[in-house]
């Protein structure tokens, strides 16, 4: 009866089709409902009626979202989501997990969209992280640090299964990081502040960006009331996610590197000693076994070809409120900011690899190279290491995220600025070492 049930709940495009799907929905729900009025015996059929009896006493507000949900409404009941082995208190490990692939079900070109975008990469992406292991469990897996963002990353049957047995019961899925579980609203993941959690704060403070600019603020008050409904008013998803399209990337990447190198000769070189920072190139420039971490991660565009490709994206967003020539502008703007700050950080960089090179300062053992390296400085045991650290990951950060965000205050204060007065201080930090030294 329970599979009768969900072959008729798949879409039917056809009229005549429809109205009989519909008509046997009528006639299956009172009879399906009714089994379940049996209760918990081993051979009946699990369904929404009989996970409602129960989760309404213990999980209310799970009850209440779904109810208010489309799925409620369309009759997608628990089990289909979450399987119906569970049925006690005593068998909770059993519930399943409401992956990607179980969404894709029901919608599948979104599935596949969200699986070629960086967001189903964030899991993989913080796992390779050198120093990701150094941190407490409590924050990456624990979901309250890294983790708690970066889970929206896909995760294979075998990290879920070991995840469970460490404990880690929550925030295993990935679609409901937008679309809250269990009202999984459309309309909830569309609004800007769907992406607040995440996106906002030391090196992600792209909401802080976004909402403070003009873009931000007319939307604030669209949703105020005080303009109209239909003014323009660029959302984080009109720009990212241009017609509901789950592929979310970005031309630059979020290291705001790529290949193949300018035709400027001094940002060409400060640009390989970045990547020679990120451990992408070893200290002569040759390529190292991380590139193909970078790779799988999409944290860079790697060729002209896939840059072009996402700018080429972004153009046609931007194009349908503004003209091409302002367009073209203000996106040549933030790649002149990435060159700037290129030139403070690599210098920075080159600072602190003289430190190494001269044994003023020791390289941490777990360096692959006597050479800074900016994806394992979580854990830098000197000032001046932090402060490349910060330099990189927080304030370079501000300063092209927002020349791109149109955000003047993050791209100048919060960005260019405290670069240079970071440069100064390693500048003088460095002086004292090798007084000292």
């Amino acid at each position: 009866m329970r599979v009768l049930f969900q072959q008729r709940l798949r879409p039917n495009r056809n009229q005549a089709g429809a109205r009989r799907q519909r008509q046997t929905i009528r006639y299956l729900l009172p009879v399906v409902l009714t089994l379940a009025a049996c209760g918990g015996r081993e051979d009946v059929p699990q369904t929404a009626s009989n996970c409602v009896a129960c989760h309404r006493d213990v999980t209310p507000g799970i009850v209440t979202d779904w109810e208010l949900s489309r799925h409620s409404a369309k009759g997608v009941d628990c089990s289909l989501c979450h399987g119906d082995e569970h049925r006690t208190a005593d068998d909770v490990a059993l519930v399943k997990t409401a992956t990607p692939e179980v969404c894709a079900t029901c919608h599948p070109i979104q599935t596949e969209q969200f699986g070629r975008g960086k967001h189903a990469l964030a899991w993989a992406s913080m796992k390779a992280m050198p120093t990701t292991h150094w941190l407490p469990m409590a924050l990456t897996d624990g979901m309250k640090g890294c983790g708690g963002c970066h889970q929206v990353g896909t995760k294979s049957e075998d990290e879920i299964r070991q995840l469970k047995a460490e404990g880690i019961l929550f925030g295993l899925a990935s679609c409901d990081a937008c679309h809250t579980r269990h009202l999984f609203s459309v309309k909830e993941a569309r609004e800007p502040q769907a992406c607040r959690t995440c996106h906002m704060g030391m090196d992600h403070p792209q909401w802080e960006m976004y909402s403070s600019s003009k873009h931000g603020v007319r939307h604030a008050l669209k949703q105020s009331g005080a303009l109209p409904p239909e003014a323009a008013a660029p959302t984080c998803q009109t720009c990212h996610m241009p017609k509901g399209d789950h592929e979310v990337r970005t031309a630059w990447g979020f290291l705001a590197v790529r290949l193949p190198m300018p035709e400027d000769e001094q940002w060409a070189a400060d640009r390989a000693t970045i990547l020679k920072a990120l451990g992408v190139l070893d200290p002569r420039g040759n390529p190292t076994a991380r590139l193909e971490v970078v790779k799988q991660a999409d944290v860079a565009r790697l060729t002209q070809e896939d840059w072009q490709k996402e700018r080429d994206r972004m153009i046609q967003v931007c194009e349908q409120c503004h003209s091409t020539n302002l367009v073209q502008a203000e996106l040549k703007k933030g790649d002149e900011m990435i060159r700037e700050t290129d030139r403070l950080l690599a210098e920075a960089i080159r600072i602190v690899a003289a430190l190494y090179s001269d044994g003023v300062l020791r390289k941490p053992d777990h360096y692959a190279y006597d050479f800074p390296d900016l994806l394992a400085f979580h854990d830098a045991p000197t000032v001046i290491e932090q402060k490349l650290f910060k330099m990189h990951l927080e304030h370079r950060m501000r300063a092209f995220q927002g020349t791109f965000h149109n955000n003047p205050d993050y791209a100048l204060w919060y960005g260019w600025s405290e670069m240079l007065q970071d440069l100064t201080e390693i500048r003088t930090l460095a002086r004292e070492m090798r007084r000292n030294h």
